[in-house]
């Protein structure tokens, strides 16, 4: 990355969050250069708030968590910035510790910084969310032995590093789907713990209802289980032909 101040660009999927987007908007922080507010199908002001705030607004009308990340991506693409964030819309991230994420990306020490959630009151994270992360990040230890603690919404990686992912959940699985891809990718990769609240107003549209939880459970499931599908058929690919040197796939 040049010596130049670079270009940062933070994306906040938005769903009905008109009440809680102001307070997540007023606290961005000064070095964060473009803010694009995805406003995923609300019925609400959230667009309104965001353009209320300066922020750029996409408008992606299909419901899901990967769909409005991805629409954010593609807002970006023609004038790229160099390190992209992501944090949600309901007040429940500390976005004071955004410049702590970005710095070890920005000097390249890092490719990816996860903020690894430390719950400020019980209620900030439900018993369904804290199962589901300790399933994921434990099945993810298993399979690919790195030790990820979350998988919290406030992440900061390279652009480079981050088209490299090939990122394509369209839904719950979005989270998962970038911590796996960034191991098989050999990423640099660090958490950082950020203190985490109850979302400051509205109403969750996952993890406080049976059948978000659900669905986002499964999703998880489903994508740890391609991931590792996909990783065992290239494997197989590349085994060694037998009586020979040469790996399957390789140039001799």
């Amino acid at each position: 990355m040049s010596t130049a101040l670079p270009k940062i660009a933070l994306i906040i999927p938005a769903r009905n969050e008109e009440l809680s987007l102001p307070g997540v908007l007023s606290r961005v922080p000064h070095l964060i250069t473009r803010v694009v507010v995805v406003d995923n199908g609300s019925t609400d002001g959230t667009a309104r708030v965001a353009a209320a705030y300066g922020a750029t607004c996409v408008t992606e009308p299909a419901a899901g968590y990967g769909r409005a990340c991805l629409a954010g991506l593609a807002a970006l693409r023609n004038d790229p910035p160099d390190i992209v964030a992501f944090v949600d819309a309901d007040g429940s991230d500390e976005l004071a510790c955004l410049p702590v994420l970005i710095a070890p990306v920005a000097s390249g020490e890092q490719d990816f910084v996860l903020g690894e959630r430390i719950p400020t009151t019980r209620k900030a994270l439900s018993f369904q969310q804290r199962f589901g992360h300790l399933l994921a990040t434990g099945l993810i230890r298993l399979f690919w032995k790195q030790c990820y603690h979350d998988l919290g919404p406030m992440r900061v990686i390279s652009w480079d590093a981050l088209e490299r992912l090939g990122m394509a959940d369209q839904d719950f699985g979005w989270t998962v789907e970038m911590q796996v891809r960034a191991i098989k990718q050999r990423l640099k990769i660090q958490e950082i713990p950020v203190p985490y609240y109850q979302r400051s107003a509205g109403k969750s549209k996952i993890s406080r209802t049976i059948s978000g939880t659900l669905k986002a459970g499964s999703t998880i499931l489903w994508i740890i289980g391609r991931e590792l599908a996909q990783e065992l058929r290239h494997d197989k690919h590349h085994t060694a032909l037998p009586d020979s040197g040469i790996t399957a796939g390789a140039a001799p």
